[in-house]
């Protein structure tokens, strides 16, 4: 079967100080959006532009950060130029053929407990057990939108609807390394000890952002998620070994 092509993405551009453009791809948190930014930022990618150093998503928007020195022959302003080329750039990309998925990552999670403190409470709430929580939680993909917040802190889509739950009222001030945590209609894990306010139902071994390592962040955005359950004893041997 023949590849589907990519679509011309409708976006604005906008200077981001006297380095960086912004491209806007809509307003809201939405599947679709991100999409269209990941699909961008993968075909700006592959195009090398001069002086592109560093390609930033978030849901809706792109942060390209360039070297203006690399843009300042010629008539007009080096961000009017840079932003042209980008524009030619993405309207090149959509006759070529849509790229792979991205990778997959498998993430353990303990779910409930001490690991897991809002889980029973939450599950009050949303009319559901633990354990159904839990299930839904882990049955989806999910796609990591954008890193933030704190370094390697995923925001991830496609939280089962029936999982969507707020924020509490009164953060709390310190976060365990590893949280998984409901926030709205999101999920995503804390890279490390943090204070924040999301619902914490399960923890993750997995280190997430280590400074020291190449690449620091575990996740990237674009990357599939998976959630699977495991046990407490499962839980201590993967931290007694990722701490090696």
């Amino acid at each position: 079967m023949t590849p589907p092509r990519a679509q011309p993405p409708a976006f604005d551009v906008e200077p981001l100080g006297e380095s960086a453009l912004l491209l806007r791809f809509g307003e809201r948190i939405d599947a679709a959006s991100n999409a269209r930014v990941h699909a961008a930022a993968g075909a700006l990618r592959a195009a090398a532009l001069s002086g592109l150093v560093d390609i930033v998503p978030a849901y809706a928007s792109l942060a390209l950060h360039y070297l203006p020195a690399a843009w300042s022959a010629g008539g007009g302003t080096p961000w009017r130029r840079f932003a042209d080329a980008v524009r030619d750039a993405l309207a090149t990309a959509a006759d070529a053929p849509m790229a792979a998925a991205t990778r997959t990552i498998d993430v353990p999670v303990c779910y409930g407990g001490e690991q897991g403190p809002d889980l029973d409470a939450l599950a009050t709430t949303l009319g559901l057990d633990p354990a159904g929580v839990a299930a839904r939680h882990a049955g989806g993909d999910y796609r990591v939108a954008m890193l933030g917040f704190a370094p390697g802190f995923p925001y991830l889509l496609g939280l089962d609807a029936a999982l969507h739950a707020p924020r509490h009222a009164r953060p709390r001030t310190r976060v365990p390394r590893g949280s998984v945590a409901i926030g709205g209609a999101q999920t995503g894990i804390y890279p490390s000890e943090l204070p924040g306010g999301w619902q914490l139902i399960g923890r993750t071994p997995l280190v997430l952002f280590d400074p020291l390592r190449e690449p620091a962040c575990l996740l990237a955005p674009g990357d599939v998620v998976r959630f699977h359950a495991i046990t407490p004893a499962a839980f201590e041997a993967i931290e007694r070994e990722a701490a090696r």
